[in-house]
């Protein structure tokens, strides 16, 4: 297919005419017409986003997502490559799993869904999974992550890390120490104990991330923090990157927005792991966010059918969705704080992850030559959540009803419009 968008704008304020063909850009000037005409109307024309955390659930979860939904999500949220999370039923702990959910992806045609490979054994914490023929196999993957649990033992841990370094890849840590944590059901501090709900103390989070920076400069190899919630843990990345050490972190946007007050109406909306945590957690997370000390945003969008969240709290599951939501939630607290300008948000959704993840055909510059994974925003709109509208197979969004801003109006996936004035394309690229 040959597009042109007409009137688009750029970070740097020019407006011009962008023509796709053949899956990618091939001309950038004015008064062009080629293929089918999309109006930039001067809204806002950026690289596609990319998610470093995302739960599919399929395979064996599909009653709460699936690849193919998972994947609309993401394109009505503007993303054009996610990483799909490795607790799956069974794990994806195996290069057949992982390859089933990389064809899954090329089938849905939305977006691009690179698989994360557990880094153990079906995720017990026990034994290192098939990590080398994960990353040879075709899915190539280079991220593995026990998310929703820890690798809690450091021997574990060390040799995971010694064993991806041989191929540059990385192990993202879901940093929660389970001693520290065994029934906890909310952040730790003055809202569980006026609730009478067993707290997540942060320092279960702040003494594993500790714990793995030291390992990583040990070993020399990847790490990557996965959703960082605490002040603390700014503050130990911050130290790790002046010492020099391979780390990333990302944050998501809920935890840039939302605090553990929400939790005193007993909602299980709010209930999420690791847990919304304190008003100076929050402007900590911004500020390190801000200054690129947290590298990038990742959605933990985390898709639950209703029976598991319309229930009393102690029995609901963690989790929210936020892949549709997660573009407007991040200018919200970023943007319209006056802490980050557009081009930062753009380096810290798009070019920042794919450059983490080594995703080269996303997070280009929006020059002649590069793959047409591209996103239009509207970026002077304000929108309405209504779960009822959102994509994902789960609705349990913590956004219900509250005005956002900016619109995700168009997704071009290699080359191919699968979202059009906010409305998915039918069949995707395919």
């Amino acid at each position: 297919m040959q597009y042109t968008i007409k009137n688009a704008r750029l970070l740097d304020g020019s407006v011009v005419d962008v023509v796709i063909n053949d899956g990618t850009i091939s001309e950038i000037g004015s008064s062009l017409k080629v293929g089918e005409i999309i109006d930039g109307k001067k809204n806002l024309l950026i690289p596609g986003l990319v998610d470093l955390h995302t739960h599919l659930r399929e395979p064996g979860r599909e009653d709460s997502e699936t690849v193919a939904t998972g994947s609309m999500a993401a394109a009505k949220g503007g993303f054009t490559a996610i990483s799909a999370m490795a607790n799956t039923f069974p794990v994806a702990d195996t290069a057949g799993v992982v390859e089933q959910v990389f064809r899954l992806g090329q089938e849905a045609g939305y977006c691009d869904v690179f698989p994360i490979g557990a880094v153990t054994q079906g995720l017990k914490g026990e034994a290192l999974a098939e990590l080398g023929a994960m990353a040879n196999s075709k899915a190539r993957v280079r991220i593995f992550s026990d998310d929703g649990k820890c690798v809690s033992d450091p021997l574990l841990m060390r040799r995971a890390l010694e064993y991806v370094k041989t191929f540059n890849g990385i192990i993202a840590q879901h940093a929660q120490d389970p001693a520290l944590t065994v029934g906890s059901q909310m952040n730790e501090g003055v809202v569980s104990s006026k609730l009478g709900l067993n707290g997540w103390p942060a320092v279960a989070e702040e003494a594993i991330i500790a714990r793995d920076i030291l390992l990583a400069e040990h070993v020399g190899s990847r790490l990557h923090i996965c959703h960082l919630t605490t002040a603390g843990g700014v503050d130990l990345l911050r130290f790790a990157k002046s010492r020099g050490i391979n780390v990333t972190a990302e944050v998501t946007p809920h935890h840039l927005l939302l605090t553990d007050e929400l939790v005193s109406n007993y909602d299980p909306v709010f209930k999420v792991n690791p847990p919304l945590r304190t008003e100076k957690d929050v402007m900590a997370l911004r500020a390190g966010l801000a200054d690129g000390t947290i590298d990038i945003v990742g959605t933990d969008h985390a898709p639950h059918p209703t029976e598991d969240k319309d229930c009393e709290w102690q029995s609901a599951a963690f989790g929210m969705v936020g892949l549709e939501t997660a573009l407007s939630v991040v200018v919200k607290s970023m943007i319209e704080t006056k802490l980050m300008s557009w081009s930062d948000l753009v380096d810290r959704m798009s070019i920042a992850p794919a450059r983490i993840a080594g995703y080269t055909n996303h997070g280009r510059d929006i020059v002649v030559g590069s793959p047409a994974n591209l996103t239009i925003i509207d970026t002077s709109s304000n929108w309405i959540v209504d779960r009822n509208r959102l994509a994902s197979k789960s609705k349990n969004t913590p956004f219900q009803a509250m005005s956002l801003p900016a619109s995700v109006l168009h997704t071009f996936f290699n080359g191919n419009l699968v979202l059009k004035n906010s409305e998915l394309v039918m069949g995707g690229s395919n």
